[in-house]
């Protein structure tokens, strides 16, 4: 499995050569390519990537407003994702069902729902191709039943909004948000995860000295026993 992290910005403001463009990925195995999220900032720019399909964890502009024109390929989405996106000329929909693995490309995907906001429910991915197993989720509080989506998964790739703030809200009984990067190392550490790559990163470490906090990360990691560092523009890993 070969992972290209295009974008890895959330939606903030600021930018830097390293955190550009919103927040995809591209996992590729074999000859296929599929991109997790098309934010708006890939408006214009899509002709950048060609991927096989693309697949969307849910409809907030930073990760779903780059399909406006429509798509050059299928798209995969949750049932309340593309009910948010009805009117996008998107003519070859798929439906993920949450819970239930997917071949798509080869890649084998199952989307577990995260809690995150009301108006755009979102999930992440669990991924499987061969022998390597990610869980993918930029933008979360926390999984719901975490246990089976981190089961054996050898890479966290997860939400930099806040590295140890609370950024939760309620909105009468529901939550939303982002959870701190310490707590998502956590999960890590009792799932047994050995590593964690950070993405969606957000003004704390977009406008802030990243060497620093990658230091702070690594410490907070190395207590909990795992591996951590931040995503950037460009970057590429193979499993």
């Amino acid at each position: 499995m070969n992972l290209i992290f295009l974008g890895t910005r959330g939606e903030i403001e600021a930018r830097t050569r390293r955190h550009r463009m919103h927040t995809s990925l591209v996992v590729s195995y074999r000859t296929a390519e599929v991109t997790i999220d098309c934010g708006l900032d890939w408006l214009g720019e899509r002709k950048r990537v060609a991927p096989s399909a693309i697949v969307l964890t849910h409809a907030h502009p930073d990760h779903a407003w780059g399909l406006k024109p429509g798509a050059p390929c299928p798209v995969h989405a949750p049932d309340k994702t593309w009910q948010e996106l009805q009117h996008y000329p998107i003519n070859d929909r798929h439906v993920i069902k949450e819970r239930t693995p997917i071949k798509i490309c080869g890649l084998t995907f199952e989307a577990f729902p995260v809690e995150h906001s009301i108006l755009s429910p979102a999930v992440g991915y669990r991924v499987t191709a061969g022998r390597a197993r990610i869980f993918y989720a930029p933008d979360l509080i926390f999984i719901h039943d975490r246990n089976a989506a981190l089961q054996g998964v050898q890479l966290y790739i997860g939400d930099g909004a806040t590295l140890t703030r609370t950024f939760i809200r309620r909105r009468g009984k529901a939550l939303i948000g982002h959870s701190a990067v310490r707590a998502q190392l956590t999960w890590c550490q009792k799932e047994g995860v050995p590593r964690a790559i950070i993405t969606h990163c957000g003004s704390e470490i977009v406008s802030g000295d990243e060497r620093g906090i990658s230091a702070r990360l690594r410490a907070m990691a190395a207590e909990r026993g795992i591996e951590v560092r931040i995503a950037y523009d460009g970057m590429k890993l193979i499993l």
